[in-house]
């Protein structure tokens, strides 16, 4: 989830922004804020991404970039186009308005801040088909809302990070997390859960760094967390860089979002997303009237998410092979699990947990529900959350975010 605006500098750079898109683009005319809109293509079923970061970042935004790249490849009639570095707030309720009005059959929001811009302009739009990606919101009409279980890979990544730090006798890690929204607390949960199953004397330090993409403010947040002790740092961010910063301080960085991140021999695994097919289905879906914007969050079986050296083809890592082969065993059949749809998100946050203030808060018997995952208390009206994601798992060192920023 994405809600938080950016920076002036970031507003005044996207000003010089040029539409990019897989293949040759028509002309395109001026748009929101000086943004180069893009054009459809007559006859074709056109999709449209707005991306909050650059579609080559190594991260979140370039495995949105090939998940449309997916769509024009493996879809009859299709044409796609995204434009890159969109601010979030009233900067991309523009963007979104004007690609309406050239026509887009499909628009996708990329990020959690764009949910409520784009709210407004679906309902502006009833014969467009709108998908935000993460938040929690849809009209069931044309405003729909898409995300996945990631907390899934995060767990076993969990549990490949606290099986190193316990053999390299440091059980310290790290998360460098965005911002304080239910699914930064959703995911760093997840890994502490992962976590204590192989080093239950692991505990986790948190760093808030406040932008989804910003290689510098990312190493720097790394680092900080590298310094203070930790032997492992995830990222909740865009970029390679925990991974990087790892590397020259002879430690470890797990990755996120995009297969290709894990590079460097410091990358332990990388959590990510495999955005085409699910993409694709969605297209075809809206393209033969199948299809109807609502609530949409698949689990591992559905293809959508990857652990970096333990999918179908691909190799661990060597910090990763390293590791006690019972503790690798228990990755790969938690994983087999979970993509033959047996082991889903809900048993991620299944009871018995308690926070790390000592409280229970999922007892013995109970899951959680969608609403849990998705939100901080009490819920959206309607959508009222039970337990809901507002608490650090135990073993988590950090203070709970304020509700208020």
């Amino acid at each position: 989830m994405r809600k938080q605006s950016l920076h002036l500098a970031m507003i005044i750079a996207a000003l010089a922004l040029v539409l990019a898109a897989c293949g040759p683009q028509p002309a395109a005319e001026p748009g929101a804020g000086g943004l180069q809109i893009p054009d459809i293509e007559q006859g074709k079923f056109n999709v449209a991404a707005v991306l909050i970061g650059p579609h080559d970042d190594g991260g979140w935004s370039q495995a949105h970039y090939e998940g449309l790249v997916y769509v024009e490849e493996n879809m009859a009639d299709s044409h796609i186009a995204y434009i890159e570095n969109v601010p979030e707030g009233a900067d991309s309720e523009q963007v979104f308005r004007s690609l309406a009005r050239k026509g887009f059959d499909l628009i996708l929001g990329t990020s959690f801040g764009y949910m409520d811009p784009m709210a407004t302009v679906a309902e502006e739009f009833p014969d467009i088909a709108f998908v935000h990606i993460s938040g929690y919101k849809s009209n069931m009409k044309n405003f729909g809302n898409l995300f996945g279980a990631m907390e899934n890979m995060k767990y076993l990544a969990g549990m490949l990070a606290g099986s190193r730090a316990k053999m390299d006798g440091n059980p310290k890690l790290g998360y460098m997390a965005t911002f304080p929204i239910p699914e930064e607390l959703r995911l760093g949960n997840a890994i502490a859960l992962g976590m204590k199953v192989t080093c239950p004397e692991c505990t986790m330090d948190v760093r808030w760094i406040n932008t989804w993409h910003d290689p510098v403010l990312e190493k720097e947040g790394a680092a900080s967390l590298f310094d203070a002790g930790a032997q492992v740092v995830f990222t909740g961010a865009d970029t390679p860089a925990v991974a990087d910063v790892a590397q020259e301080k002879g430690k470890w960085g797990i990755t996120y979002d995009w297969y290709g991140s894990c590079k460097v021999d410091a990358c332990l695994t990388a959590p990510y997303w495999n955005w085409g097919p699910v993409y694709a289905r969605i297209s075809q879906g809206l393209k033969d009237g199948t299809y109807t914007p609502g609530f949409d969050y698949p689990d591992a079986d559905s293809g959508l998410l990857g652990l970096y050296g333990f999918m179908e083809g691909q190799e661990l890592t060597k910090g990763v092979a390293e590791l006690p082969a019972e503790d690798i065993q228990l990755v790969k059949d938690t994983l087999a699990q979970m993509l033959a749809g047996e082991f889903t998100r809900f048993d991620v946050f299944a009871g018995e947990i308690k926070d790390n203030k000592g409280n229970v808060i999922v007892p013995a018997g109970e899951k959680f529900s969608q609403a849990d995952i998705d939100q901080f208390p009490p819920g959206a009206p309607g959508l009222e959350c039970k337990y809901c994601m507002y608490w650090w798992a135990e073993g988590i060192t950090a203070e709970l975010p304020s509700l208020s920023q």
